[in-house]
C-alpha cells in the first residue's frame, strides 16, 4: 500500500478511529497547521491488546500524509511555501498507567518517531516547535522513556511550558485557531471547547475491542522460587521521586508479589520485620502477566518480594523485569532523564 494514497485505500480498525487520541486543529500565526495530542485519557493497554504495531504504523502514515497535503494546500492559499508544523502534547492525566513498558515502546516507535522521522524526510524542517503543556510531576520520568526514539535536532525543538502555557500558545496560535480548552476562541459547532470533532480525545477501550488476551513481553531474568520459600530482590532508592516498575509472570501456579522498604542494603530480613509499602497478595501470573509501578516517595532500600510460602508442595518458575527510572533535576528547560538500576544481587530463602 503506497502512503500517499492510504488515506482512500486503508480504513482504520474502528477501535483505533475512536480511541486514538489526537488530531489536526487549526494553524498557527505563520500559517502552519496545528496538530494536538492529548495523552492523558488514553488507555495504552486496551489500544494495544485491540490493535496491531502495524495498524498503529498504518495511523501513523495516514496522518503524516494529511499534515503533508495540508502543507502543500496551505502553501497554494497564502502564496508561501509551507513546510513544517506546530505540535502541542496536552499532557494532563499523565500517569503511571503511561508507562507501562510495552506501551511506552509502541508509542515512541510509532507515535513519537515515526510521526516526525516521516514528516521531516519529506520536509527537512517539518517540525517547527512542540509544546509540552500541563506536565505533572512525573513527565520527566516519561521522558526519559520514549527521548531515544527522538533526533537530536527534534529535542531542541521540545519546549516544556509552565503556568503561563495559555499566553505562549496565544503568541503563537492566533486565539481564532486555538481551542477554547487551550485558552483560545475556537470550539465546535456545539460549542465543545475541546474541539472534539478535530482532536480525538481518547477514552477508555471497552473489551468487545481486545484482540488478545495479553502482550507476549521478553523478560529480563529468571528465578525459581523454591516450596515453602520467598525470593527478595533489593534496589537502593537515592532520589525521592523515583518511578519503580516491574512486570512478571510464573509457571507452577499463582505467585505472591509485595513491595517493602528497608534502611540497609544487604541485611536479609522477613517480611515482617520491613516496612510494606506495597501490600503483598496473590496474583494469577500464571494465567495473566502481571506488571505495575510505584512511585518511590521517600529514599531506602526497596525489597521486591516474591512469596510462595504458602505452597507446600510446588515451586515456581517467576519470569521478570524491573526499572528503576529517575526524573530529572532540571526538566523545565531541557527535559532530560537518566535510568538507574542500583540492583543488589537477589536473596532467596
Amino acid at each position: 500500500m503506497k502512503a500517499d494514497t492510504i488515506a482512500t485505500d486503508w480504513k482504520p480498525p474502528e477501535v483505533l478511529e475512536m480511541y486514538l487520541p489526537g488530531g489536526m486543529c487549526g494553524y498557527d500565526r505563520e500559517g502552519s497547521p496545528v496538530w494536538y495530542d492529548v495523552i492523558g485519557p488514553v488507555d495504552p493497554k486496551g489500544l494495544l491488546l485491540s490493535a496491531s504495531k502495524q495498524d498503529f504504523v498504518k495511523c501513523k502514515v495516514r496522518d503524516c500524509e494529511m499534515l503533508q497535503k495540508e502543507c502543500d494546500l496551505q502553501s497554494q492559499r497564502l502564496g508561501k511555501h509551507v513546510e513544517s508544523i506546530t505540535m502541542i502534547y496536552d499532557c494532563e492525566g499523565l500517569g503511571l498507567k503511561h508507562l507501562w513498558k510495552p506501551a511506552i515502546e509502541t508509542y515512541g516507535e510509532v507515535r513519537l518517531s515515526s510521526v516526525l522521522t516521516m514528516f521531516e524526510d519529506n520536509y527537512p524542517e517539518g517540525l517547527k516547535r512542540l509544546f509540552v503543556i500541563k506536565a505533572p510531576k512525573l513527565f520527566p520520568v516519561a521522558y526519559n522513556l520514549v527521548k531515544h526514539f527522538l533526533s537530536e535536532d527534534t529535542r531542541h525543538k521540545i519546549m516544556v511550558l509552565g503556568s503561563n502555557w495559555q499566553e505562549v500558545l496565544r503568541n503563537h496560535i492566533d486565539p481564532e485557531h486555538l481551542p477554547a480548552v487551550y485558552g483560545g476562541e475556537l470550539t465546535d459547532p456545539d460549542g465543545d471547547p475541546c474541539c472534539r470533532t478535530r482532536i480525538n480525545q481518547g477514552g477508555q477501550v471497552p473489551k468487545r475491542y481486545y484482540a488478545r488476551d495479553f502482550i507476549k513481553v521478553q523478560y529480563d531474568q529468571c528465578v525459581s522460587v523454591g516450596r515453602g520459600s520467598s525470593h527478595q530482590l533489593e534496589y537502593e532508592i537515592l532520589v525521592p521521586g523515583c518511578v519503580l516498575g516491574w512486570q512478571f509472570t510464573s509457571e507452577g501456579g499463582d505467585v505472591g508479589f509485595g513491595i517493602f522498604i528497608k534502611k540497609n542494603r544487604g541485611e536479609w530480613m522477613k517480611a515482617g520485620q520491613m516496612l510494606e509499602v506495597l501490600p503483598s497478595q496473590r496474583y494469577n501470573a500464571h494465567l495473566v502477566p502481571e506488571d505495575g509501578s510505584l512511585t518511590c516517595t521517600e529514599a531506602g532500600v526497596y525489597v521486591l518480594r516474591f512469596d510462595n510460602t504458602y505452597s507446600i508442595f510446588q515451586s515456581k518458575r517467576v519470569s521478570f523485569s524491573v526499572e528503576v527510572l529517575l526524573p530529572s533535576r532540571d526538566s523545565q528547560s531541557h527535559p532530560e532523564t537518566s535510568r538507574t538500576s542500583n540492583h543488589k544481587a537477589p536473596i532467596s530463602q
